[in-house]
């Protein structure tokens, strides 16, 4: 029981509260609740878009939660909300005829996969993946993963009604930017708040619209908004069981109301559609527990294979019944910098918290009833910050891209995945999208090295220019420092 013990402190303003200690349990309650909210608006819009459960989502972060800080023995305080990693592989398996039994299905084999990674990270240490995906590597596959999902936000969504797309966009790229502190952590949520209330809004000026539904192009005049089925859910219960046979993503068929909880299906072809998240979830994590690691003053190498390991876990319980896959939320790190507590009992209080909101179907129904353009606007903005974090870990690390290694294979692969192009295989399997542009970029990336001459001979100088070409000139312009022939920005 020593794990669940705690410090009690009483901290001077600007100390900080260590993982092991926590404050007064009114208090503690408090922070939990604020985890609560961080997480919030993600962990139940990237279920919806992969055509999942939100309620059981809610619920089984709360015990990827319990099981990850039980894994890290409370030495990493984090919370494990719903992976928008792998909305992308979720429409490739849907594309490919699959189900929501087969979505979590391929999942489950994914977070097996992770909590290996994470074991070899533990035993080896991280070098042993950094190898094999380098930071050039790794921000490729999390950028071509964040743009491919572009045609959902602006082909799915976004035609419900664009103007309320453009505007719930708008108000959450400003909320974003202008809010400080702890809301503007959580422009998402609020910004589907936003999203929510203008549809009503809308439908009180203008009446019903005939505009596209997500699964249907002519649905006939309809509200925004429809509370009919909220109204008839009931205050408390468990998710029901997924209907028998669906096929495809249920949002984009307006019938989620059909997904609950089930057993996973299994096939080696949508497994592999969905692995390439596995690349970006392992350097999700690893630069999440640096973070923390850096909040609070302590070496968390030794922890690192443990964190990754459990996110795996996580993934694999969630899964196993239907749930969303998990990973460490920087929404929740966010809040830990601001408040400098950084307890572990607050998110035990915000596991619990959640498990409590997944066990209320009435609130499971007002999330499946958002309407799809709020959606669109949403992920117009999430999609693209998915994408351009690959470009963040670019530059983090230094990412030389006059190096013809670095820039053929990886523009090769974002290209194939952001076009979304397929690759028979066989009759019955092929890649697409995402696992094709992944593959090329891993396979390609190290076919290169092991031709590329030892010295650089400016292979794709021509088409991209060498280092410093782009930059911005400094000073005088009339300063001859560019080399001769190349030209200054």
């Amino acid at each position: 029981m020593s794990m669940f013990r705690w410090d009690v402190v009483d901290p001077a303003p600007g100390q900080a509260v260590a993982p092991h200690q926590r404050l007064g349990w009114g208090k503690t309650a408090g922070l939990g609740a604020q985890h609560v909210v961080a997480m919030f608006g993600a962990t139940f819009v990237f279920p919806i878009v992969m055509g999942l459960n939100a309620n059981l989502a809610i619920m089984m972060s709360g015990i990827a939660t319990i099981c990850f800080l039980l894994i890290v023995k409370n030495k990493v305080p984090s919370y494990l909300g719903t992976s928008a990693s792998f909305v992308g592989g979720a429409g490739a398996v849907y594309a490919q005829g699959g189900g929501p039994e087969d979505v979590t299905g391929a999942i489950l084999v994914a977070g097996v996969v992770l909590a290996l990674v994470g074991l070899v990270i533990h035993f080896f240490g991280a070098r042993v993946v950094n190898a094999v995906l380098p930071p050039v590597v790794t921000g490729a596959v999390v950028m071509l993963i964040g743009f491919n999902l572009a045609p959902v936000a602006t082909q799915t969504y976004m035609p419900a009604d664009p103007w309320v797309a453009i505007i719930t966009m708008t108000a959450v790229i400003l909320m974003a930017v202008g809010l400080r502190g702890f809301f503007g952590r959580i422009a998402i949520f609020l910004g589907l708040i936003f999203g929510y209330v203008l549809s009503v809004v809308v439908d009180k000026i203008f009446g019903k619209t005939s505009l596209p539904v997500p699964g249907n192009p002519e649905p006939g005049a309809h509200w925004r908004v429809d509370w009919s089925a909220v109204k008839e859910a009931d205050w408390f219960g468990f998710p029901q069981h997924t209907a028998e046979g669906l096929v495809g993503n249920q949002t984009e068929l307006n019938n989620l109301g059909a997904v609950g909880w089930h057993l996973p299906d299994f096939s080696l072809t949508f497994a592999l559609l969905v692995l390439p998240a596995v690349i970006a979830l392992v350097a999700e994590n690893v630069g999440h527990v640096k973070a923390v690691a850096e909040m609070t003053e302590t070496d968390l190498d030794p922890v690192m294979g443990r964190a990754v390991a459990a996110d795996g876990v996580g993934t694999v319980i969630a899964s196993a019944v239907g749930g969303s896959p998990t990973t460490t939320y920087a929404e929740n790190i966010g809040v830990m910098a601001a408040t400098r507590v950084y307890s572990t009992a607050a998110y035990y209080v915000a596991a619990v918290v959640a498990i409590l909101l997944g066990l209320v179907p009435k609130f499971g129904e007002i999330v499946n009833h958002t309407p799809p353009a709020v959606l669109g606007g949403i992920t117009l903005v999430l999609y693209g910050m998915i994408g351009l974090l690959g470009a963040k870990i670019w530059k983090e690390n230094d990412v030389n891209f006059a190096d013809p290694v670095n820039l053929v294979p990886l523009a090769a692969g974002i290209i194939l995945a952001i076009g979304d192009a397929s690759l028979k295989i066989t009759d019955d399997f092929s890649l697409n999208g995402i696992a094709l542009g992944t593959l090329v970029t891993v396979i390609g990336y190290h076919l290169a090295r092991l031709v590329a001459p030892r010295v650089n001979d400016d292979g794709t100088i021509i088409a991209v220019g060498g280092t410093g070409t782009h930059a911005s000139p400094e000073g005088d312009e009339t300063d001859s420092g560019a080399a001769p022939g190349r030209h200054r920005d």
